[in-house]
C-alpha cells in the first residue's frame, strides 16, 4: 500500500492542479470547478489554502509545470 502523503505534498500537487488550469486561462470553467473541487475534497484541502501556499511557492510550482527557473521555458 502507497504511504500517504504529507501535507507539503498534497498542497504542491492541488496547487499544481490549479496552476496548470490558470495558465490555460480556464480556472473558471466547468470542468476545473469539477476536478479541482474533487481533488481538494480527495485531499482534505481548501481553496484558501491552496491559494495561499500558490502565493508563497509560485516559482516552485511554475517550475514543475516547465515555465520559469527549473523548468523547460515552455
Amino acid at each position: 500500500m502507497a504511504r500517504e502523503k504529507s501535507a507539503e505534498e498534497k498542497l504542491f500537487g492541488a496547487a499544481v492542479l490549479r496552476r496548470s488550469f490558470e495558465l490555460r486561462g480556464s480556472e473558471e470553467g466547468r470542468a476545473f470547478r469539477a476536478v479541482y473541487q474533487g481533488v481538494l475534497r480527495d485531499l482534505g484541502l481548501t481553496d484558501e489554502q491552496v491559494t495561499e501556499y500558490l502565493a508563497a511557492n509560485r516559482k516552485r510550482v511554475d517550475a514543475a509545470l516547465g515555465r520559469g527557473p527549473g523548468g523547460t521555458g515552455r
